[in-house]
């Protein structure tokens, strides 16, 4: 009988009052019949965390695993070590830095995600937080629930998206997604920093600029926009020395992996004024304890606090998109059927995309 362990985020009331929350432990993808229809052992759990965790304890006989990178399950070398049946590992969702992918490729495990899925929704996501930060949102917001009213304390931190120089770091699918939805804004420059040029057609679209030299390009930017996978060359990527590189009281949003930036760096970026605004939805460690930097920074004059749970990806049209493409992953898995070749990470023991895995110069598509 094949084993499918789900690792899912728990919807509660919200998932009763919402069916269209898929990705929850409640619906489950819309798995379950599906699962019972073809006679498989599905296990759906929230419970990630340490040996005795429901995850730790199916992981071990389980041939298929799914994980979100809402809720991550984080499939490290030990556990692969363990998973003595483990064939296929599928992200509802964009983004697999949560697995190990090295050691999924020494053991041939097959590792898929369901690509496109949530672009367009997170793209979204980085245009509301930019102009959130930019026009001083969150600090009028908050005098309004405190009944105040002091037009002077927000102004006085609040401007125009029009005329600013933005800048991708990372120009994959959701990075020039942001850049096309950047437009209408006519912005001073738009500008991307990655390892290679974007086709000339979609570049001349969107009258975009490639700066090749990181330094340059954190330099020129009042608004820098992180939208590159978390692997060996961006990990750690924003530290205290990049973020000195920015213009001071420029702003910085990342809804990519909280892992590109270092925590206690960015927060002391805001904390002293070095950044205006920092926002975004992905935390380097999921969920985000009570105690986070993130959670309390603050800009010396108001807030400048963007960050919200990791949900950007998540929407319900996403969910529909990622739960589909996910079944079909498993399904053509099953079936010895093809894959859509966007959707493979890591396969036959080799890496099946540019996105991750070692390499000389950082990859940042």
């Amino acid at each position: 009988m094949t084993k499918i362990l789900a690792i899912l985020y728990d919807g509660g009331k919200h998932a009763e009052e919402q069916p269209k929350l898929l990705g929850t432990t409640e619906n489950a993808l819309g798995l379950k019949d599906w699962a019972k229809e073809k006679g498989f052992e599905f296990i759906v759990t929230s419970d990630k965390e340490g040996p005795n965790s429901e995850f730790q304890k199916h992981i071990v006989d389980a041939d298929i695993l799914i994980t979100t990178p809402f809720h991550p399950g984080y499939l490290t070398k030990d556990l692969i070590d363990k998973a003595k049946n483990l064939k296929l590992a599928v992200t509802a969702g964009v983004g697999s830095d949560h697995i190990d992918l090295n050691a999924a490729n020494t053991k041939k495990i097959t590792v898929a995600e369901v690509t496109g899925s949530n672009v367009v929704s997170v793209a979204e996501h980085v245009i509301m937080t930019i102009l959130l930060l930019v026009r001083n949102y969150n600090v009028g917001h908050t005098q309004v629930v405190n009944k105040e009213w002091d037009v002077a304390g927000i102004a006085k931190n609040a401007y125009d998206l029009e005329g600013k120089v933005v800048g991708t770091l990372g120009c994959g699918r959701i990075g020039y997604r942001v850049l096309e939805r950047l437009v209408p804004f006519d912005c001073k420059e738009l500008l991307y920093y990655d390892y290679q040029n974007l086709p000339a057609e979609a570049e001349k679209k969107v009258n975009a600029r490639r700066v090749e030299d990181l330094k340059e390009f954190l330099g020129q930017c009042d608004i820098v926009t992180i939208n590159a996978p978390l692997h060996e060359g961006t990990k750690g990527l924003i530290d205290k020395e990049k973020l000195s590189w920015m213009k001071k009281g420029a702003w910085l949003v990342n809804t990519a992996r909280g892992a590109i930036c270092v925590a206690e760096d960015v927060a002391e970026a805001l904390n002293s004024g070095q950044l205006a605004g920092a926002g975004g939805d992905v935390w380097n460690v999921q969920p985000a304890p009570k105690d986070h930097c993130w959670r309390s920074m603050k800009h010396p004059s108001g807030d400048g606090n963007g960050y919200v749970p990791h949900y950007s990806g998540t929407t319900l049209d996403a969910q529909i998109r990622y739960a589909n493409g996910t079944k079909k992953i498993i399904e053509n898995f099953l079936e010895g059927k093809e894959q859509n070749p966007a959707d493979m990470i890591v396969e036959n023991g080799e890496y099946a995309t540019k996105a991750y895995g070692v390499r000389v110069q950082p990859n940042l598509n």
